[in-house]
């Protein structure tokens, strides 16, 4: 099926929260976009989320509706960007957890990567699909009830997903392809797992070490001021003092609201 395919009309929900990866986040909303999608940026809350390159600030993005507000029948399709920290904020979030869940029910296209997986292992929709991710949460997607492969893509169902944004030559047109098919019958957890004896039994191994541009990333990324490390301890001191205390004095509030 051709990546070229026009999805004019279409509208995907894109789910994410402060912390997401940036490049998984804006790369395919771009190219969502540009094949004539109508793209909503659903998240935790309204205004704009903060995106990250690995653990650095990245910029953020406007929110066009929040959890509460958005519901499947309202899409063609959903896209859920990883990050570290955007996923793990998601799935504590029940109305998150629920999306996510109507998505997958409704055979309508849902796209993933990176990190994406953890919501959907938390709504529990991965129960016998056959699936990839960033391999440090693939013992967590095999826990779930699915099957992991260490491969760039892999589309089964309604459900395409991707390892990272080393893969996003791969993943990008995987993405338009699945959108552009539409919804699809789900397969069943004994039809996804076959006689390869269970998700575990079927999966590929785990990775052996940590990727070294994650590794690499961390050890450079710049050393905090001296003042900034002594302005969070003395806001976190004055906060607990001032819960500590029932009737601190309005200087004692002052210095709270000041190093807040």
């Amino acid at each position: 099926m051709s990546s070229k395919r026009s999805l004019k009309g279409r509208r995907i929900a894109v789910l994410a929260a402060d912390g997401f990866e940036k490049v998984e986040l804006t790369v395919p909303m771009h190219a969502l976009k540009a094949t004539g999608a109508k793209v909503d940026v659903v998240s935790l809350k309204k205004g704009r989320i903060r995106g990250l390159n690995l653990n650095l600030p990245a910029t953020r993005v406007h929110v066009d509706r929040t959890v509460e507000q958005a519901t499947a029948d309202d899409y063609d399709g959903l896209l859920v960007p990883g990050g570290f920290i955007n996923p793990d904020l998601l799935r504590q979030s029940a109305p998150a957890r629920d999306l996510v869940r109507e998505f997958v029910q409704s055979g309508k296209p849902v796209v993933t990567l990176c990190h994406g997986p953890w919501v959907l292992a938390s709504a529990g929709v991965l129960e016998g699909r056959t699936l990839t991710s960033w391999a440090g949460i693939r013992d967590d997607v095999v826990n779930a009830g699915a099957t992991w492969l260490d491969q760039e893509v892999v589309r089964e169902g309604n459900l395409t997903t991707s390892r990272g944004p080393q893969d996003l030559a791969a993943f990008v047109p995987a993405m338009l392809d699945a959108f552009a098919a539409g919804p699809v019958t789900a397969p069943s957890p004994q039809s996804a797992t076959g006689s390869t004896g269970g998700p575990a039994a079927g999966s590929d191994p785990q990775r052996s070490s940590p990727p070294d541009l994650v590794t690499t990333a961390t050890r450079w990324s710049p050393r905090p001021s001296t003042a900034a490390l002594a302005g969070a301890g003395l806001a976190a001191l004055a906060r607990r003092t001032a819960k500590r205390t029932p009737s601190h004095d309005a200087t004692g509030a002052a210095v709270v609201r000041n190093l807040g």
